[in-house]
């Protein structure tokens, strides 16, 4: 990307055929490519799109609907494939992982909140939190206790035997916080996270996760529509014509 702000400092090669990346970044991107095919029909969403967030750096995202945001989000979470360029968490490069190894990392440093808060039903709130712990390895104890003390610090104290069905939507979303946050992940990505609910629960929702996120260090790439909440972050970019540019959070 040609604006000198968005590449930063580029750290030593990691190895043979590494990109060499900025100094404390736990997400990244060099010359992301996607392009999706249907038939003889091809729509390219963006091409040589660069990106780089640093540890603890909250960025909001915006665009216009349809503008590959969430491609963006799902390509950075290592969910979807690129059709051209890299993606970097916490240092590793995604494309050199075999599908376990991606998940394993997309586990351990990543966290995901959406619009939709996507817990098990089946499941009670202490449960659907508990669960990418015991995907880490640990043991159910161990697994309990974080997810307990998570789901206190988001006020669900009172509704850890209670599944989805049970809680109101705010309450869905703040348990799915709880669950981005429970292995301490490097960054937390969230594709319009408070855009379910009304604006009095939106507010406590994002409240709730800019506190937790600097409590934990935890750097957030926040896709949103709602230009009130992109200026409450460090950076504010807009993908435009299939490229990132930075603008003033001030004026967004």
């Amino acid at each position: 990307m040609s604006e000198p702000e968005m590449k930063g400092g580029r750290a030593a090669a990691g190895g043979d055929g590494d990109i060499p990346r900025p100094d404390g970044e736990v997400v990244g991107a060099e010359g992301l490519g996607k392009t999706y095919a249907e038939g003889r029909m091809r729509t390219p969403v963006f091409d040589g799109l660069d990106l780089s967030v640093a540890a603890g750096e909250t960025v909001a995202i915006l665009g216009a609907s349809g503008a590959g945001k969430s491609t963006l989000l799902h390509l950075l979470g290592g969910l979807d494939t690129p059709t051209a360029g890299e993606v970097f968490v916490d240092g590793q490069r995604m494309g050199s992982l075999s599908d376990a190894d991606r998940g394993r990392l997309r586990n351990r440093a990543l966290g995901f909140v959406y619009q939709f808060h996507h817990l098990l039903p089946e499941f009670t709130a202490l449960e659907n939190v508990m669960l990418p712990v015991l995907l880490s390895g640990a043991g159910v104890p161990d697994a309990a206790a974080r997810a307990r003390s998570l789901l206190e610090a988001v006020g669900l104290a009172h509704r850890l035997e209670h599944k989805p069905g049970e809680l109101s939507g705010g309450e869905r979303q703040r348990a799915a916080v709880a669950r981005a946050l429970v292995n301490q992940p490097a960054c937390v990505l969230g594709d319009e996270p408070t855009g379910n609910l009304d604006e009095k629960t939106a507010a406590t929702v994002f409240e709730l996760m800019l506190e937790l996120n600097r409590a934990q260090r935890t750097s957030l790439v926040l896709v949103t529509h709602d230009r009130r909440l992109a200026r409450r972050l460090d950076r504010v970019l807009e993908l435009h014509e299939g490229r990132l540019r930075e603008i003033d959070p001030a004026t967004a």
